[in-house]
């Protein structure tokens, strides 16, 4: 299978690595492979890159692209949020660098026929690691009409989110939702049509977020991964987020923010008896932004964030 990719900041990325030969790096969103190659090149010879993908044809595309760096890589079909465990099987203390390009890939919106994108007419799947039970067809066909609705408005910020489990819920009393275009007519039908117009995204956007996230448990698996950091990084190791949406960046912030504060004790306290001292360092303010010519480039791109933190 082929796979388009367009990678976002792959310039501010490798900057802030702060890459140097001899070092370790992962990756563990590989998608296309857009941040690798460059990554591989600036630590050789002696350095390892660590590719991490849940998504099994985003590891076959990896393994044939860079082939050349094979001396130098170790690719694994998993999810970044075990990365403690991953290095720990290898033999790998912590590493200098770390990547996570929390978008989904274009090949997965464009060739895996998963379901990802209201464009198109496909099977409600959108699972990124297609090993896993849970579908986007089993959420909009067994749920209750509350869970949906606290989905959509949880995962998704909908604002129409009750209307929109009420049509689905009646919708499929008679015809089960199983392809994106059923979903997506749906909520055309449902939103109000002068809302909808106004809008500058789709009315489906929010509610295929709201499943993909579902699905995926991708906000569980961010946290998690945020947990790790502080101990998978060597001193002056950095790890950069690149984010999506106000859910995955309001972890990753709430997290470093943690990590640099260090002491967590009640500010009712005159005085400090946890002890503990900031362990990461942000190395931006706020976060950086793709460039208006990135974006009139990739329109994918225009939401991204990337926060950078560096190791004390």
């Amino acid at each position: 299978m082929g796979f388009d990719h367009t990678t976002v900041m792959p310039a501010e990325v490798f900057a802030h690595q702060n890459l140097k030969p001899g070092d370790i790096c992962v990756d563990g969103t590989l998608g296309g492979a857009g941040h690798a190659e460059k990554t591989i090149q600036a630590i050789l010879p002696d350095g390892l890159f660590i590719g991490i993908d849940q998504d099994l044809d985003a590891i076959t595309h990896a393994r044939n692209v860079l082939h050349p760096f094979k001396q130098n890589l170790i690719l694994v079909h998993d999810n970044f949020s075990h990365l403690s465990a991953i290095l720990d099987q290898h033999g790998i203390d912590p590493v200098n660098a770390i990547v996570l390009d929390l978008g989904f890939s274009y090949n997965q919106i464009t060739r895996a026929h998963r379901g990802f994108s209201f464009n198109r007419d496909e099977p409600l799947d959108m699972r990124m690691d297609t090993r896993q039970t849970m579908t986007a067809d089993i959420i909009v066909n067994t749920f209750s009409q509350q869970a949906l609705a606290d989905l959509f408005f949880s995962f998704g910020e909908e604002k129409f989110s009750r209307r929109i489990a009420k049509a689905i819920v009646r919708e499929r009393a008679g015809h089960p939702l199983k392809t994106t275009r059923h979903l997506t007519r749906i909520i055309e039908d449902t939103i109000p049509k002068a809302r909808a117009a106004a809008s500058k995204i789709h009315p489906a956007t929010r509610v295929f977020q709201a499943l993909r996230i579902a699905v995926n448990q991708e906000l569980d698996h961010l946290s998690r991964f945020m947990e790790q950091v502080p101990d998978l990084l060597t001193r002056g190791g950095r790890v950069c987020i690149i984010s999506f949406h106000s859910l995955e960046d309001r972890i990753v912030k709430q997290h470093l923010k943690t990590y640099e504060a260090g002491c967590t004790c009640p500010k009712t306290l005159p005085r400090c008896v946890c002890h503990q001292q900031p362990v990461m360092r942000s190395i931006v303010k706020k976060t950086v932004t793709p460039t208006p010519g990135e974006i009139a480039a990739n329109p994918m791109a225009r939401s991204a964030r990337l926060r950078v933190a560096e190791r004390i």
